[in-house]
């Protein structure tokens, strides 16, 4: 049995450009058969300089995750996650394998330099994974800064240059994702990655994603624009 795995999505009441409400994220990737999302709505400026304290900041950021688990209840497994966009570059980054005592430790991951970042997600034992790093607007970083690259990215209504994207993982040896980067109906469910055993904890999918023992999802209007297909994550 294999078991499908969202690892980019966002919901509408922390990410600005998403348009579905947390309870509605969970009906369409229940409906699309996943069995695990990871919620990584957007760690930026907007969401966290303009509460009065960390404590406020970090609730709110984590409340549509909160209220995605105990709507979908045992239907779905809602991981947390984060793209974070800092002040070197205007480069994403998915933080991935990370649980919710991380994010609350951690806090205005936003400000720090990336290497800080890095440093920081692969002390915790999580992952660093650059999100779309050939749209347009993105900056080429060190390789050796991340942990993986994000190869597939589903959005069809940008061009993420996904197979020079997944090029440039094989060329440094990096962790290889898939996500749909899920904003609502206008971005299908079309991405993630399948796994032979189901994820219900951010660590698990963080060793899933190192042993390479999964395959990326790769279909939709993206995958037929750039003639791509669901591959396995090792080749």
């Amino acid at each position: 049995m294999q078991y499908k795995v969202e690892i980019h999505a966002h919901t509408s009441d922390i990410s600005k450009c998403a348009h579905m409400p947390p309870q509605k994220v969970a009906d369409q990737y229940i409906a699309a058969g996943y069995s695990t999302v990871v919620v990584t709505n957007h760690y930026v400026e907007y969401n966290f300089d303009t509460e009065k304290t960390w404590e406020e900041s970090i609730e709110r950021y984590l409340s549509p995750i909160h209220e995605m688990q105990a709507y979908a209840g045992d239907r779905l497994t809602v991981l947390t996650g984060a793209e974070v966009r800092n002040y070197d570059t205007s480069n994403d980054y998915l933080i991935l394998g990370a649980d919710e005592a991380y994010f609350r430790k951690h806090r205005y991951l936003h400000r720090l330099k990336l290497k800080v970042l890095s440093r920081l997600v692969r002390e915790y034992g999580a992952l660093l994974v650059q999100a779309h790093p050939f749209r347009n607007g993105m900056s080429v970083i060190d390789p050796t800064i991340l942990d993986g690259i994000e190869v597939f990215n589903a959005t069809p209504g940008h061009n993420s240059r996904n197979r020079f994207a997944d090029r440039w993982a094989k060329e440094f040896g990096l962790i290889r994702t898939s996500g749909s980067d899920f904003h609502g109906l206008t971005t299908p469910i079309t991405g993630g990655i399948l796994t032979t055993t189901p994820v219900k904890t951010p660590a698990e999918l963080a060793c899933i994603l190192r042993s390479g023992c999964y395959d990326l999802i790769c279909t939709g209007i993206a995958a037929e624009r750039e003639g791509m297909h669901t591959m396995p994550a090792k080749e």
